[in-house]
Protein backbone atom coordinates (compact mmCIF):
# COMPACT_ATOMS: atom_id res chain seq x y z
CA UNK A 1 0.00 0.00 0.00
CA UNK A 2 1.31 3.47 -0.92
CA UNK A 3 0.71 6.15 1.68
CA UNK A 4 1.33 9.90 1.51
CA UNK A 5 2.26 11.41 4.88
CA UNK A 6 2.11 15.01 5.98
CA UNK A 7 2.15 17.04 9.17
CA UNK A 8 2.58 20.51 10.52
CA UNK A 9 5.09 21.31 13.23
CA UNK A 10 2.72 20.07 15.96
CA UNK A 11 2.44 16.64 14.33
CA UNK A 12 6.11 16.05 13.52
CA UNK A 13 6.89 13.80 16.49
CA UNK A 14 3.91 11.51 15.85
CA UNK A 15 4.62 11.42 12.11
CA UNK A 16 8.11 10.05 12.80
CA UNK A 17 6.63 7.29 14.98
CA UNK A 18 4.11 6.43 12.25
CA UNK A 19 6.88 6.36 9.62
CA UNK A 20 8.73 3.73 11.67
CA UNK A 21 5.53 1.72 12.04
CA UNK A 22 4.84 1.88 8.29
CA UNK A 23 8.36 0.73 7.49
CA UNK A 24 8.10 -2.18 9.93
CA UNK A 25 4.69 -3.09 8.46
CA UNK A 26 6.02 -3.17 4.91
CA UNK A 27 4.07 -0.18 3.62
CA UNK A 28 5.55 2.16 1.05
CA UNK A 29 5.21 5.83 1.97
CA UNK A 30 6.33 9.26 0.98
CA UNK A 31 6.86 12.06 3.49
CA UNK A 32 5.52 15.32 2.05
CA UNK A 33 6.49 17.49 5.02
CA UNK A 34 6.95 19.24 7.24
CA UNK A 35 10.44 18.25 8.24
CA UNK A 36 11.31 20.49 11.18
CA UNK A 37 9.90 22.25 14.21
CA UNK A 38 9.54 25.69 12.60
CA UNK A 39 5.86 26.67 12.32
CA UNK A 40 4.17 25.87 9.01
CA UNK A 41 0.63 26.34 7.76
CA UNK A 42 -1.26 23.04 7.83
CA UNK A 43 -3.50 23.84 4.81
CA UNK A 44 -0.43 23.78 2.55
CA UNK A 45 0.51 20.27 3.69
CA UNK A 46 -3.10 19.03 3.61
CA UNK A 47 -3.51 20.26 0.03
CA UNK A 48 -0.34 18.55 -1.11
CA UNK A 49 -1.26 15.19 0.44
CA UNK A 50 -4.88 15.38 -0.72
CA UNK A 51 -3.89 16.13 -4.29
CA UNK A 52 -1.52 13.16 -4.58
CA UNK A 53 -4.13 10.84 -3.06
CA UNK A 54 -6.96 12.00 -5.29
CA UNK A 55 -4.70 11.77 -8.36
CA UNK A 56 -4.28 8.05 -7.69
CA UNK A 57 -0.56 8.18 -6.97
CA UNK A 58 -1.17 6.98 -3.42
CA UNK A 59 -3.75 4.64 -1.91
CA UNK A 60 -4.17 6.67 1.27
CA UNK A 61 -2.92 9.70 3.11
CA UNK A 62 -2.18 10.33 6.77
CA UNK A 63 -2.21 13.91 8.05
CA UNK A 64 -1.24 15.07 11.52
CA UNK A 65 -1.54 18.47 13.19
CA UNK A 66 -2.05 19.45 16.82
CA UNK A 67 -5.68 18.35 17.03
CA UNK A 68 -6.22 16.83 13.57
CA UNK A 69 -9.16 19.17 13.05
CA UNK A 70 -7.44 21.69 10.80
CA UNK A 71 -5.92 19.01 8.58
CA UNK A 72 -9.27 17.27 8.15
CA UNK A 73 -11.07 20.51 7.29
CA UNK A 74 -8.41 21.54 4.78
CA UNK A 75 -8.05 18.11 3.13
CA UNK A 76 -11.80 17.77 2.70
CA UNK A 77 -11.82 20.88 0.51
CA UNK A 78 -10.13 18.86 -2.26
CA UNK A 79 -12.71 17.20 -4.50
CA UNK A 80 -12.71 13.43 -4.05
CA UNK A 81 -11.14 13.42 -0.61
CA UNK A 82 -12.85 11.81 2.34
CA UNK A 83 -10.59 12.72 5.25
CA UNK A 84 -11.59 11.39 8.66
CA UNK A 85 -10.34 12.63 12.01
CA UNK A 86 -10.04 9.50 14.14
CA UNK A 87 -9.60 9.59 17.89
CA UNK A 88 -9.99 5.87 18.56
CA UNK A 89 -9.98 2.54 16.73
CA UNK A 90 -13.76 2.41 16.27
CA UNK A 91 -13.62 5.71 14.35
CA UNK A 92 -10.79 4.34 12.22
CA UNK A 93 -12.69 1.16 11.44
CA UNK A 94 -15.91 2.99 10.59
CA UNK A 95 -14.08 5.61 8.53
CA UNK A 96 -12.90 2.86 6.19
CA UNK A 97 -15.74 0.36 6.53
CA UNK A 98 -18.64 2.77 6.05
CA UNK A 99 -17.17 5.94 4.54
CA UNK A 100 -14.31 4.64 2.38
CA UNK A 101 -12.09 7.34 3.87
CA UNK A 102 -8.93 7.94 1.86
CA UNK A 103 -7.11 10.17 4.36
CA UNK A 104 -6.66 9.52 8.05
CA UNK A 105 -6.23 12.61 10.24
CA UNK A 106 -4.72 12.46 13.70
CA UNK A 107 -4.02 14.91 16.50
CA UNK A 108 -0.39 14.92 17.58
CA UNK A 109 -1.29 16.72 20.82
CA UNK A 110 -4.45 14.78 21.59
CA UNK A 111 -3.71 11.05 21.46
CA UNK A 112 -0.97 8.86 22.85
CA UNK A 113 1.45 7.25 20.42
CA UNK A 114 0.35 3.67 21.17
CA UNK A 115 -3.27 4.53 20.43
CA UNK A 116 -2.27 6.41 17.27
CA UNK A 117 -0.45 3.32 16.00
CA UNK A 118 -3.50 1.15 16.75
CA UNK A 119 -5.65 3.64 14.83
CA UNK A 120 -3.28 3.56 11.85
CA UNK A 121 -3.18 -0.25 11.92
CA UNK A 122 -6.97 -0.57 11.99
CA UNK A 123 -7.44 2.14 9.36
CA UNK A 124 -5.01 0.51 6.93
CA UNK A 125 -6.30 -3.03 7.47
CA UNK A 126 -10.00 -2.27 7.08
CA UNK A 127 -11.64 -2.32 3.67
CA UNK A 128 -14.76 -0.53 2.47
CA UNK A 129 -17.89 -2.59 3.01
CA UNK A 130 -19.82 -1.23 0.03
CA UNK A 131 -23.51 -2.16 -0.07
CA UNK A 132 -25.79 0.48 1.40
CA UNK A 133 -22.74 2.64 2.12
CA UNK A 134 -21.95 2.94 -1.60
CA UNK A 135 -25.29 4.67 -2.16
CA UNK A 136 -24.41 7.17 0.55
CA UNK A 137 -20.97 7.85 -0.92
CA UNK A 138 -22.60 8.54 -4.27
CA UNK A 139 -24.80 11.11 -2.56
CA UNK A 140 -21.72 12.75 -1.05
CA UNK A 141 -20.08 12.86 -4.50
CA UNK A 142 -23.25 14.40 -5.91
CA UNK A 143 -23.29 17.08 -3.20
CA UNK A 144 -19.65 17.81 -3.89
CA UNK A 145 -20.20 18.05 -7.65
CA UNK A 146 -23.33 20.18 -7.32
CA UNK A 147 -21.59 22.66 -5.08
CA UNK A 148 -18.35 22.89 -7.02
CA UNK A 149 -19.96 22.90 -10.48
CA UNK A 150 -22.46 25.65 -9.62
CA UNK A 151 -20.01 28.21 -8.24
Amino acid sequence: MRIALGCDHRGLKLKKVIMNFLTESGHDYQDLGCYGSDPVDYPDIAKQVAEVVVSGGFDHGILICGSGIGMSIAANKVRGIRAALCCDTLYAERARLHNDANILCLGGDTIKQALALDIVRIYLSTTFEGGRHLRRLEKIRSLEADYLDNR
